[in-house]
Protein backbone atom coordinates (compact mmCIF):
# COMPACT_ATOMS: atom_id res chain seq x y z
CA UNK A 1 0.00 0.00 0.00
CA UNK A 2 1.38 3.15 -0.80
CA UNK A 3 0.70 7.00 1.13
CA UNK A 4 -2.12 8.89 -0.15
CA UNK A 5 -3.17 12.48 0.89
CA UNK A 6 -6.96 13.39 0.56
CA UNK A 7 -6.47 15.20 -2.11
CA UNK A 8 -4.96 12.49 -4.36
CA UNK A 9 -7.77 10.43 -4.10
CA UNK A 10 -10.47 10.41 -6.55
CA UNK A 11 -13.94 9.54 -6.05
CA UNK A 12 -16.22 8.04 -8.64
CA UNK A 13 -20.24 7.41 -6.86
CA UNK A 14 -21.81 4.46 -8.19
CA UNK A 15 -25.65 3.16 -8.19
CA UNK A 16 -27.07 1.89 -5.18
CA UNK A 17 -27.73 -1.36 -5.98
CA UNK A 18 -24.09 -2.08 -7.01
CA UNK A 19 -23.75 -5.53 -6.48
CA UNK A 20 -19.41 -6.18 -6.07
CA UNK A 21 -16.84 -4.42 -3.82
CA UNK A 22 -13.69 -4.64 -2.80
CA UNK A 23 -13.40 -3.00 0.84
CA UNK A 24 -16.31 -1.68 3.31
CA UNK A 25 -16.22 0.23 5.96
CA UNK A 26 -18.71 1.00 8.95
CA UNK A 27 -19.89 4.54 9.54
CA UNK A 28 -22.47 5.26 12.73
CA UNK A 29 -24.07 8.52 12.61
CA UNK A 30 -24.92 10.21 16.13
CA UNK A 31 -26.20 12.82 18.03
CA UNK A 32 -29.44 14.55 19.56
CA UNK A 33 -32.37 13.75 18.63
CA UNK A 34 -34.22 16.10 15.89
CA UNK A 35 -31.25 17.67 14.57
CA UNK A 36 -31.37 16.74 10.99
CA UNK A 37 -29.58 13.04 11.01
CA UNK A 38 -31.72 10.63 9.00
CA UNK A 39 -32.69 13.65 6.53
CA UNK A 40 -28.76 14.40 6.07
CA UNK A 41 -27.72 10.33 5.28
CA UNK A 42 -31.09 10.42 3.32
CA UNK A 43 -29.87 13.37 1.17
CA UNK A 44 -26.09 12.13 1.01
CA UNK A 45 -26.87 9.27 -0.31
CA UNK A 46 -30.33 9.01 -2.19
CA UNK A 47 -30.28 12.80 -3.01
CA UNK A 48 -34.02 12.65 -1.16
CA UNK A 49 -35.23 15.46 1.55
CA UNK A 50 -37.87 14.64 3.20
CA UNK A 51 -39.19 17.70 5.32
CA UNK A 52 -41.71 15.35 7.97
CA UNK A 53 -39.37 12.87 8.73
CA UNK A 54 -40.25 9.84 11.00
CA UNK A 55 -37.54 9.89 14.47
CA UNK A 56 -35.36 7.21 14.11
CA UNK A 57 -36.05 4.48 16.70
CA UNK A 58 -32.89 2.23 17.13
CA UNK A 59 -31.39 2.64 13.79
CA UNK A 60 -31.67 2.95 10.11
CA UNK A 61 -29.44 0.78 7.84
CA UNK A 62 -28.07 2.46 4.53
CA UNK A 63 -25.19 1.71 1.88
CA UNK A 64 -23.27 4.54 -0.48
CA UNK A 65 -20.72 2.56 -2.92
CA UNK A 66 -18.03 4.26 -4.64
CA UNK A 67 -15.00 3.60 -6.73
CA UNK A 68 -11.69 5.17 -4.91
CA UNK A 69 -8.73 5.38 -6.78
CA UNK A 70 -8.89 1.50 -8.48
CA UNK A 71 -10.98 0.25 -5.55
CA UNK A 72 -14.86 0.24 -4.71
CA UNK A 73 -15.71 1.13 -1.74
CA UNK A 74 -18.85 0.14 0.33
CA UNK A 75 -19.63 2.48 3.08
CA UNK A 76 -22.19 0.61 5.38
CA UNK A 77 -24.11 4.02 6.93
CA UNK A 78 -25.77 3.07 10.66
CA UNK A 79 -28.28 5.85 11.34
CA UNK A 80 -29.00 5.97 14.69
CA UNK A 81 -31.68 7.24 17.25
CA UNK A 82 -31.27 10.19 19.27
CA UNK A 83 -33.56 9.95 22.46
CA UNK A 84 -31.63 9.69 25.62
CA UNK A 85 -34.01 6.49 26.28
CA UNK A 86 -32.34 4.81 23.34
CA UNK A 87 -28.52 5.43 24.07
CA UNK A 88 -27.55 1.89 25.92
CA UNK A 89 -28.73 0.44 22.65
CA UNK A 90 -26.81 2.49 20.49
CA UNK A 91 -23.85 2.43 22.41
CA UNK A 92 -23.91 -1.44 21.09
CA UNK A 93 -23.43 -0.27 17.50
CA UNK A 94 -20.09 1.82 18.18
CA UNK A 95 -18.17 -1.55 18.28
CA UNK A 96 -16.64 -2.47 14.98
CA UNK A 97 -17.14 1.08 13.86
CA UNK A 98 -14.52 2.97 11.52
CA UNK A 99 -16.03 6.29 11.58
CA UNK A 100 -18.52 8.43 13.34
CA UNK A 101 -20.18 11.29 12.31
CA UNK A 102 -21.20 13.35 15.20
CA UNK A 103 -24.13 15.88 14.30
CA UNK A 104 -25.61 18.77 15.62
CA UNK A 105 -27.58 21.45 14.69
CA UNK A 106 -26.74 24.74 14.79
CA UNK A 107 -30.09 26.64 15.96
CA UNK A 108 -29.88 24.33 18.75
CA UNK A 109 -27.50 24.98 21.63
CA UNK A 110 -28.32 21.78 23.70
CA UNK A 111 -27.45 19.93 20.78
CA UNK A 112 -24.00 21.09 20.59
CA UNK A 113 -23.95 20.98 24.42
CA UNK A 114 -24.27 17.63 24.15
CA UNK A 115 -21.52 16.88 21.89
CA UNK A 116 -19.65 16.54 24.82
CA UNK A 117 -21.70 13.47 26.03
CA UNK A 118 -21.80 11.78 22.69
CA UNK A 119 -18.34 12.31 22.00
CA UNK A 120 -17.19 11.05 25.99
CA UNK A 121 -19.40 8.02 25.07
CA UNK A 122 -18.39 7.09 21.63
CA UNK A 123 -14.26 7.12 22.79
CA UNK A 124 -15.44 5.13 25.94
CA UNK A 125 -17.41 2.36 23.56
CA UNK A 126 -15.77 2.40 20.13
CA UNK A 127 -12.53 1.14 19.15
CA UNK A 128 -9.51 3.18 19.84
CA UNK A 129 -8.75 4.13 16.17
CA UNK A 130 -12.27 5.26 15.14
CA UNK A 131 -12.17 8.44 13.30
CA UNK A 132 -14.73 11.64 13.86
CA UNK A 133 -16.00 13.84 12.21
CA UNK A 134 -18.09 16.94 13.29
CA UNK A 135 -20.68 18.06 11.73
CA UNK A 136 -23.15 21.66 12.14
CA UNK A 137 -26.44 20.55 10.36
CA UNK A 138 -29.24 23.09 9.89
CA UNK A 139 -26.87 26.14 8.28
CA UNK A 140 -29.75 26.83 5.94
CA UNK A 141 -31.48 28.28 9.19
CA UNK A 142 -29.01 30.95 9.34
CA UNK A 143 -31.63 33.44 10.99
CA UNK A 144 -31.55 31.02 14.04
CA UNK A 145 -28.18 30.35 14.45
CA UNK A 146 -27.25 29.67 17.92
CA UNK A 147 -23.99 28.41 17.44
CA UNK A 148 -21.19 30.12 15.28
CA UNK A 149 -19.18 28.50 12.61
CA UNK A 150 -15.85 29.33 14.90
CA UNK A 151 -17.30 27.13 17.67
CA UNK A 152 -17.81 24.49 15.43
CA UNK A 153 -13.92 24.71 14.62
CA UNK A 154 -13.03 25.19 18.18
CA UNK A 155 -14.56 22.37 19.57
CA UNK A 156 -12.87 20.19 16.71
CA UNK A 157 -9.84 21.63 17.28
CA UNK A 158 -9.80 20.88 21.28
CA UNK A 159 -11.13 17.37 20.82
CA UNK A 160 -8.41 16.00 17.75
CA UNK A 161 -11.59 15.62 15.40
CA UNK A 162 -10.52 14.44 12.26
CA UNK A 163 -12.92 16.79 10.06
CA UNK A 164 -15.66 19.54 10.89
CA UNK A 165 -17.96 21.01 8.08
CA UNK A 166 -21.12 22.50 8.23
CA UNK A 167 -23.87 21.39 6.20
CA UNK A 168 -28.03 21.57 4.98
CA UNK A 169 -30.38 18.64 4.20
CA UNK A 170 -32.51 20.87 2.77
CA UNK A 171 -30.66 22.88 0.09
CA UNK A 172 -28.05 19.93 -0.03
CA UNK A 173 -24.94 21.95 1.21
CA UNK A 174 -21.94 19.62 1.97
CA UNK A 175 -24.63 16.65 2.35
CA UNK A 176 -22.80 14.83 -0.10
CA UNK A 177 -19.63 16.22 0.45
CA UNK A 178 -19.61 14.97 3.88
CA UNK A 179 -20.20 11.41 3.21
CA UNK A 180 -17.31 11.34 0.70
CA UNK A 181 -14.92 13.03 2.88
CA UNK A 182 -15.47 10.50 5.55
CA UNK A 183 -14.71 8.06 2.99
CA UNK A 184 -11.38 9.67 2.12
CA UNK A 185 -10.64 10.08 5.35
CA UNK A 186 -11.39 5.76 5.31
CA UNK A 187 -9.30 5.27 2.58
CA UNK A 188 -6.31 7.27 3.28
CA UNK A 189 -6.24 5.61 6.80
CA UNK A 190 -6.48 2.32 5.25
CA UNK A 191 -3.50 2.77 2.52
CA UNK A 192 -1.82 3.56 5.13
CA UNK A 193 -2.10 1.01 7.55
CA UNK A 194 -3.90 3.11 10.31
CA UNK A 195 -7.23 1.32 10.12
CA UNK A 196 -8.40 -1.82 8.88
CA UNK A 197 -11.63 -2.22 6.74
CA UNK A 198 -13.68 -5.53 5.66
CA UNK A 199 -12.32 -7.08 2.79
CA UNK A 200 -15.22 -8.51 0.50
CA UNK A 201 -15.70 -12.16 0.97
CA UNK A 202 -19.74 -12.61 0.54
CA UNK A 203 -21.88 -10.42 -1.35
CA UNK A 204 -24.82 -11.17 0.48
CA UNK A 205 -24.06 -9.49 4.02
CA UNK A 206 -26.13 -6.26 2.97
CA UNK A 207 -29.18 -8.03 2.89
CA UNK A 208 -28.96 -9.69 6.02
CA UNK A 209 -27.73 -6.04 7.50
CA UNK A 210 -30.79 -4.43 6.03
CA UNK A 211 -33.23 -7.28 6.77
CA UNK A 212 -31.79 -6.71 10.75
CA UNK A 213 -32.77 -2.98 10.33
CA UNK A 214 -36.10 -3.45 9.55
CA UNK A 215 -36.73 -5.82 11.90
CA UNK A 216 -35.12 -3.41 14.70
CA UNK A 217 -36.31 0.29 13.13
CA UNK A 218 -39.78 1.62 14.33
CA UNK A 219 -40.35 4.88 13.89
CA UNK A 220 -42.76 7.84 14.71
CA UNK A 221 -43.57 11.00 12.78
CA UNK A 222 -41.73 14.77 13.76
CA UNK A 223 -40.52 17.53 11.47
CA UNK A 224 -36.82 16.54 10.77
CA UNK A 225 -35.35 20.12 9.52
Amino acid sequence: MTSESLEEITIEPLPEDYAQYDLSFKIIVIGDSGVGKSCLTSKAVKNMFIEFYQATIGFEFLTYNLKMNDTIVKLQIWDTCGQEVYRSLISNFYRNSSLAILIYAINNKESFNNTEYWLKDLKNEANNDIRIMLIGNKCDLENERVISKDEGENFKDENNIDCFMETSAKTGVNAKNCIHEAAKILYRDYLNNKIKGSISENNNNDSKLKNLGDKINVKGTRKCC
